[in-house]
């Protein structure tokens, strides 16, 4: 196996673990819960208007705003417009 690789993700009071290393998540979540009040949520799906997605498969991990550029567009009245090319 290559090197592990580990993200820590912190946001205010969330915290976001990604990893290809499933006992160094174990023992991480472990030492974490000894010395904080904690809650496994689960795996994220959506988190600060991004959305997750993950194939395990093809050891593929993902982001898309997708959803908050919907919702921008939708603010502004401009989520019924349709594309066209515009010449630079």
């Amino acid at each position: 196996m290559g090197a592990s690789l580990y993200f820590f993700i912190l946001y205010v009071d969330d915290i976001l673990f990604a990893t290809n290393d499933l006992g160094l998540l174990s023992e991480t979540k472990r030492f974490l819960s000894n010395n904080f009040e904690m809650k496994h949520m689960g795996e994220a799906y959506y988190v600060i208007g991004i959305e997750i997605f993950c194939d395990r498969l093809q050891g593929l991990l993902g982001l898309s705003q997708n959803a908050y550029i919907n919702k921008v567009l939708e603010i502004f009245r401009m989520d019924k417009c349709s594309a066209s090319p515009v010449p630079i």
